[in-house]
């Protein structure tokens, strides 16, 4: 690929051909020592106003494959507040592309939009609505094939973005943080298992790493992260950790006590936590450094990989 067309792509290092401003400067905040282990917060929800985190980094190669292909078209899965519908948006608006998204639950068809699908709509994204029997088989040969019918040729992002392609993306972060700082484990929150894939595969066996999944009954990701390297790489990995027991209840639930921490963590820190993922993380490793798991004077750097925009789903910011 050539330079000037790679730096298209790179929201992260350069000031995108169609953007107003340069993405902020990647920072890695201090957030003190909790039970003698260090930590610090990547910021990485700061590395683009709109399309910050790991969304976009997932997005970034499957955008030059979708160009490869010659399809102009990206169509998509998400629920009602979905971060990837809402990413997939922005990118199709920035870089000029067609987005179609199919969002679960056809009763949502005839109530007023959220504040996350009527920003993607604004975003020029075209919305269907499945029921749920249909979004379940999403992926199906046969159903797969109507939609597409229904919306002509397009490149299909699955549901979360995750696949093989949204490894390097997120390989690269994990590539910049061991040049920037030195640190033993690095930890992200899982939905899909994605990032924390591309993570390790990033890592290439340094350091170790550690998932905290955000949804309940979450003990099939670490076969679909073996995956997801394998399919990257050719390649498994047995430097990290999947812990399944900081849910929260479950996957969109806010349990009081989570809420209460994201207020305390902002008032102490000056960062806003969003209220699916880098909540749980951040709950989740302190806690686990007040119960020992963590080397006493070992330095944990965790992800903050965005998804604020979830808010709007639970009834605005705290605070």
């Amino acid at each position: 690929m050539r330079e000037a067309e790679a730096s298209r792509y790179n929201f992260v290092l350069s000031t995108h051909p169609n953007m107003n401003s340069p993405a902020p400067k990647f920072i890695i905040s201090e957030l003190g020592e909790y039970h003698g282990v260090q930590f610090l917060l990547a910021r990485d929800e700061l590395t683009h106003p709109e399309l910050p985190g790991n969304k976009w980094r997932k997005l970034k190669y499957n955008l030059q494959e979708a160009d490869r292909l010659g399809l102009n078209t990206l169509l998509t899965f998400g629920g009602a507040y979905s971060n990837h519908l809402a990413a997939v948006a922005a990118a199709g608006r920035l870089l000029g592309r067609r987005t179609v998204g199919f969002v679960r639950g056809d009763e949502l068809a005839g109530q007023p939009l959220n504040p996350t699908l009527a920003r993607a709509r604004t975003d020029g994204m075209e919305l269907h609505f499945l029921d749920r029997e249909t979004y379940r088989r999403k992926h199906e040969p046969e159903v797969l094939a109507t939609l597409l019918h229904e919306t002509g040729p397009a490149y299909v992002l699955p549901e979360g973005g995750t696949n093989a392609l949204a490894l390097p993306g997120c390989a690269e972060l994990a590539r910049e943080l061991l040049v920037r700082t030195d640190f033993d484990v690095l930890a992200v929150a899982c939905g899909t298992g994605g990032t924390l894939a591309g993570l390790l595969s990033g890592l290439d066996g340094q350091r170790q790493a550690l998932g905290i999944a955000a949804l309940k009954g979450a003990d099939f990701l670490r076969a679909d992260i073996n995956q997801l390297t394998q399919q990257a790489t050719g390649r498994t990995y047995t430097n990290w950790e999947l812990r399944t027991d900081y849910h929260g209840g479950g996957y969109a639930r806010l349990m009081p006590e989570l809420r209460q921490f994201i207020v305390d963590f902002q008032q102490r820190h000056g960062i806003l936590l969003d209220p699916i993922y880098t909540s749980k993380l951040l709950f989740g490793l302190f806690d686990l450094a007040a119960k020992g798991p963590f080397q006493r004077g070992s330095t944990v750097m965790a992800i903050h990989t965005g998804g604020l925009q979830a808010w709007g789903g639970f009834g605005g910011e705290p605070g």
